[in-house]
């Protein structure tokens, strides 16, 4: 009995060495394990690539999260949880700083903060915005795999198409050859309106339906979808959660600028250092990947001296550049009576027993219109078209209806802003939150451009179809109220839509500008490549998540292809 029991305890051992392990806190890794890759941040493209590089047995990935683990995590799996049913646990609470184009407000920088990032906690909208935008990377980078349809696969790739919320029949609401099915990341239909076939044809331009990454009754963030219990009993993927990197380091003489040692810590506890045997990759998003690399003595020289931080390896680009979209409101008044509330723990109940009714899909409309500025339009005339091409939206509005208080109307969100922000850190302290600056509205374009956007709007519900709809027009209304009344009005409410790309842009091979290559290595040095939404290199004509799916899978392979 004594032998049959130590086998039983063995066997057990080798089943717990075959799975991958969560470690809660740095000091629980083992000093002696050995990795191949190192990814620094398990957010939407981490979370990617650690499930995609260990589809290979012989490939050793450590996942970094700064934040928990969001196994089991309920508040994050629920759809209409978005945006004020999430713990603030789970979000970096970043605030920016003082934007002088909105008055000197300053305004919260919600990014999440637990495995899976931002997808664990954002509004799930998934557009790819328009053909045009990846064929100007393209374009910028000098490489033909950004392309969209060089992109097209890898897009499918990711994607598991599972139909609408409820199990609706959407034949002939969607365009079923431009998705995916048997993909990671579950996507579903909120509404019917047939203006546009299909959002994510890479031709977005006029009323299309909402697409989500929601399934099954909960959200499928980037961690639920590619860390699955399948990909977490690889023996070859850990994962450190709760853990912050402070700095890449280099590994070997300094001189060889070879980045593939990470440095973590707490702000409380000592720092140990962990080298990877192929390369690190930073995928800590627009906000936390600059401020690594600041860190790290990458950057402009003149400001990390300002700090006192000795640079390691000059790149002037890095945290610079930042493009977002702004968004304003305009609401009118219906003459249809508001809907009762819902029974949150009527809901709730039904949720938990069969993930089913109103807590499955987020309060946040079901129709979206892309539009384009007149082609008339004086202020194009007075600035280039900042758009990709032309099918690419300048303004995309957020339809809203039967609104508490019996409003309608939407958020009008300008797509193809002037306007470029930074990330600069406030010390050499990387514990200290950065300097966020978005540089809102500080190019005449964009509020120029916005004020179109809710003319647009009013046209929209002009239409003889709103007539008994409609009690009072959408305000406020920039021809009734006057030019400057309206501006002032809006840099008193306009907000980010958290979609913030460009603080390491890629470019061309060679490029004095830029902060990665094509293969988004970073230029000048070895071992470290960035893979976020921080290399896009202008804010695209979507919501950046299915963007970033897109980058990871393509830097999956270009990886793979390396190791």
């Amino acid at each position: 009995m004594k032998s049959l029991a130590t086998l039983t305890a063995l066997v057990l051992l080798a089943i717990r060495g075959a799975e991958a392990v969560v470690y809660q806190n740095a000091e629980a890794l083992p000093a002696n394990r050995q990795f191949d890759v190192i990814i620094v941040g398990g957010g939407t493209a981490g979370s990617v690539i650690a499930s995609r590089l260990t589809e290979n047995p012989r490939t050793n990935v450590l996942l970094i999260e700064a934040g928990p683990d969001d196994d089991g995590a309920e508040d994050l799996q629920i759809p209409n949880n978005y945006p004020n049913g999430i713990s603030r646990d789970y979000h970096w609470n970043f605030t920016t700083t003082a934007q002088a184009g909105l008055g000197g407000r300053s305004i919260a920088y919600d990014r999440g903060r637990a495995l899976g990032g931002s997808s664990s906690v954002n509004g799930m909208i998934y557009t790819r915005g328009s053909a045009d935008d990846y064929n100007k990377w393209a374009q910028i980078t000098g490489d033909r795999g950004w392309r969209w349809n060089e992109l097209l696969p890898l897009i499918k790739r990711h994607e598991k198409f599972s139909g609408a919320v409820g199990g609706r029949n959407v034949t002939g609401q969607y365009d079923p050859t431009v998705h995916g099915y048997n993909g990671n990341t579950r996507r579903s239909n909120t509404t019917e309106f047939p203006s546009n076939l299909d959002l994510n044809s890479g031709r977005p331009l006029g009323i299309t339906w909402a697409q989500s990454t929601y399934g099954g009754g909960q959200r499928s963030s980037a961690s639920q979808a590619y860390l699955t219990p399948s990909a977490r009993q690889r023996p070859n993927l850990s994962i450190l959660v709760n853990t912050r990197v402070t700095r890449v380091l280099t590994t070997g003489r300094a001189g060889n600028k070879d980045f593939r040692t990470v440095e973590i810590g707490t702000p409380q506890g000592s720092r140990r250092t962990i080298t990877a045997k192929q390369e690190v990759v930073l995928s800590g998003g627009t906000i936390g990947t600059p401020q690594v690399l600041l860190h790290s003595g990458i950057g402009d020289k003149t400001e990390l001296r300002a700090l006192g931080i000795d640079t390691v390896h000059e790149l002037r680009d890095v945290g610079k550049g930042m493009s977002d979209h702004i968004a304003t409101i305009a609401f009118g008044q219906t003459t249809q009576p508001d809907a009762p509330p819902m029974d949150r723990d009527a809901a709730l109940l039904q949720w938990r027993q069969n993930r089913t009714g109103p807590l499955t899909e987020a309060s946040i409309g079901h129709q979206i219109l892309w539009s384009r500025l007149p082609k008339d339009l004086d202020l194009l005339r007075r600035f280039p078209d900042p758009s990709a091409g032309p099918n690419t939206p300048h303004i995309e509005i957020a339809l809203m209806g039967n609104l508490p208080g019996q409003l309608f109307g939407g958020a009008v969100v300008l797509m193809t802003p002037y306007s470029r922000g930074s990330v600069k850190l406030a010390s050499k302290n990387p514990f200290d939150a950065p300097l966020i600056d978005l540089g809102f509205l500080t190019h005449e374009f964009d509020i120029a451009a916005l004020k179109e956007g809710v003319r647009i709007l009013k046209r929209f519900y002009s239409s003889p179809l709103f007539a008994d709809y409609i009690a009072s027009p959408v305000s406020p209304d920039p021809d009734v109220m006057g030019d400057e009344a309206w501006a002032e009005f809006t840099k008193s409410v306009a907000v980010t839509t958290l979609h913030g790309v460009g603080t390491a842009a890629m470019s061309a091979k060679g490029a004095r500008s830029g902060v990665v290559d094509p293969d988004l290595t970073v230029k000048g040095v070895k071992g470290l490549r960035i893979v976020d939404a921080s290399v896009i290199p202008f804010v695209p004509s979507g919501h950046t998540m299915a963007h970033v799916y897109a980058i990871a899978e393509r830097a999956s392979d270009l990886i793979r292809s390396c190791l």
